[in-house]
């Protein structure tokens, strides 16, 4: 009976009840309308009559729409303390469920991504995260989903964003390594090699501990004598044969494997500071943004992708390969500036000059 007086009442003070009863609903939006409190299906696109006192109705966006989860703080699984963010993208595929389920569609669904994007990394190391972050991120997309499909809500895309490394891993949270302490007198050799020769050392002690006979102890260690000369000499002989370049024969090494090969799988600029070891710091550019590359000494052309900051010593172990770059960002050695992503691509400069030489 309302609903009749109130659709007469609308027919008599037409055309002038029409400017508030007629409502335009775009092709990309739905209007839901409560009519006396009970909900009815879906409005639109087009022409969509409100009946007034008694109709309340509320607009419903099918496009899709993003959001930011804004950077926390989280403790990976090896103790590095990150600042971690996400952008997500969403959208709304049942305009009912979207308005009778949640209250703020995103606030909720941010909440959610927020909670799972911490549990998920909580069980990763530092590592992990900075190499799967797209494996993740459509991990966390499963998981976001099973939760939100009953708001009438789909999410399209999770993207990690890492804002900074607050602080580095702790190796000893990673697990046991099963290592042997270090053998007075034989620090500085390798750690197979120090094994070995403690192996060897514990035999000894052992058979004479026991009362073996001296020629057998005396085999002992004549063994252990003709593992470790030849072991040291071949270490001393490597050092002394091996000089590492300076930075300037290095810069001279990487103009000559620079091309648009190179260039098309890095394409980013790098400001590169050394510190020296007497104190002084020295400045140079590489450039794989464009045409065949270009580096050389001082700042390059326009603001760089990525600044970074190593000493001397550990850039000659970049370019040499017995340093990754993610090692030594993550051991500190390695002080990035910018897209961090950008800066671990040195990789394939380091391939570059490897096959070159």
């Amino acid at each position: 009976i309302i609903t009749s007086l109130v659709f007469l009442l609308m027919v008599i003070t037409f055309p002038i009840s029409g400017w508030f009863a007629l409502k335009i609903v775009p092709a990309y939006e739905r209007m839901i309308v409560f009519r006396l409190g009970r909900i009815r299906a879906p409005q639109g696109p087009g022409m969509v009559l409100l009946l007034p006192f008694i109709d309340h109705w509320q607009r419903v966006d099918l496009r899709t729409r993003a959001f930011n989860v804004p950077p926390c703080k989280l403790t990976s699984k090896d103790g590095a303390v990150i600042s971690m963010g996400a952008d997500v993208q969403f959208r709304v595929w049942d305009p009912v469920l979207s308005v009778m389920m949640v209250k703020d569609l995103i606030a909720a669904t941010r909440m959610t991504a927020q909670n799972a994007m911490t549990k998920t990394l909580m069980k990763k190391t530092l590592c992990e995260i900075q190499v799967e972050k797209l494996r993740i991120g459509e991990q966390l997309l499963l998981e976001i989903n099973d939760m939100t499909k009953s708001w009438g809500l789909e999410v399209d895309r999770v993207e990690l964003n890492m804002e900074a490394v607050l602080q580095p891993p702790q190796e000893n949270l990673v697990g046991p390594v099963a290592t042997l302490p270090p053998v007075p007198g034989l620090e500085g050799l390798d750690g197979t090699i120090q094994q070995l020769a403690a192996h060897f050392f514990s035999n000894t002690l052992a058979l004479a501990g026991s009362g073996t006979s001296a020629p057998e102890a005396a085999d002992s260690v004549e063994t252990v004598n003709k593992v470790e000369p030849p072991t040291a000499t071949l270490l001393t002989t490597a050092s002394s044969m091996r000089r590492k370049p300076s930075a300037e024969e290095l810069l001279l090494a990487v103009e000559r494997v620079l091309s648009e090969a190179l260039v098309g799988q890095v394409g980013a600029s790098y400001q590169v500071d050394i510190a020296l070891p007497s104190g002084a710091r020295s400045t140079y550019f590489i450039d794989l943004s464009s045409g065949s590359g270009r580096a050389g000494r001082g700042i390059p052309e326009g603001s760089p992708d990525v600044v970074l900051e190593v000493a001397e010593k550990d850039l000659q172990d970049l370019f040499l390969g017995d340093l990754r770059p993610l090692s030594a960002y993550m051991s500190g050695r390695l002080q990035v500036k910018g897209d961090l992503h950008l800066a671990l691509k040195l990789e394939e400069l380091v391939k570059a000059m490897k096959q070159h030489r």
